[in-house]
């Protein structure tokens, strides 16, 4: 999975009979440290997500898990908004040493 912000909607007046009733969005990649990553994507959104929401981005088959029992050429779903994120970071001895000096 990936983690990404909700960045913008896509409006489709036509589009394959598998995709109707799902909104597309527009998915800005982030890394761990919500830092952008330059790559957006569009995504099916299953969960209801807004502008501005992390979510997480299932890819490939399990993306189109995500829509079954449809059967909509999906390669990126939403599959749910981010809440909250914790990341530990690596300890090093370095880091350590700059820890304690602070």
């Amino acid at each position: 999975m990936l983690i990404g912000k909700v960045t913008g909607n896509i409006w489709a007046t036509r589009k394959q009979d598998g995709l109707s009733g799902f909104k597309l969005m527009i998915v800005e990649l982030i890394n761990h440290s919500e830092q952008e990553t330059g790559q957006s994507l569009v995504a099916v959104d299953t969960v209801g997500a807004g502008i501005g929401d992390l979510v997480l981005v299932a890819r490939g088959g399990a993306a189109r898990k995500a829509i079954h029992p449809c059967e909509g050429p999906v390669d990126a779903a939403i599959v749910g908004i981010v809440d909250n994120m914790e990341v530990s970071r690596l300890i090093t001895r370095q880091n350590l040493h700059d820890f304690v000096s602070d």
